[in-house]
C-alpha cells in the first residue's frame, strides 16, 4: 500500500509545484492550451506516461482548457505517486 503524505510533505511539495494547488485534498492545476488539438495532444502524452507510471489523473478538458485533479484513492489521500504524476504533467505542459 503507498503512503500518504504528511501536511508537512504536502506544503513542502506545493512549494516546488507553484502551477499548483490544493483543493479538497486533492492536487489540482488548470492548464489553457493555444487551441483543441494542442490540449487534447497533451492529455494524450501524460495519459502515456500516466500509464507507465500506473497512476491516472481526474481529469476533463472543455476547448482548450485541461483541469487536473490527483490523488491516490487507495491511500485517501496525496502520496508520492501524485507528486511524480504533477512533475510529468508540468515536463509535458511545456513542450
Amino acid at each position: 500500500m503507498t503512503v500518504k503524505l504528511t501536511e508537512l510533505e504536502i506544503e513542502t511539495a506545493l512549494k516546488q509545484l507553484p502551477e499548483w494547488e490544493l483543493q479538497e485534498g486533492k492536487l489540482c492545476r488548470v492548464i489553457e492550451f493555444s487551441d483543441f488539438i494542442s490540449a487534447f495532444s497533451f492529455m494524450t502524452r501524460v495519459a502515456m506516461r500516466a500509464e507507465k507510471i500506473d497512476h491516472h489523473p481526474e481529469w476533463s478538458n472543455v476547448y482548450k482548457t485541461v483541469s487536473i485533479a490527483l490523488t491516490t484513492h487507495d491511500a485517501g489521500g496525496l502520496t508520492a505517486k501524485d507528486l511524480a504524476l504533477a512533475n510529468a504533467i508540468n515536463s509535458e505542459s511545456l513542450r
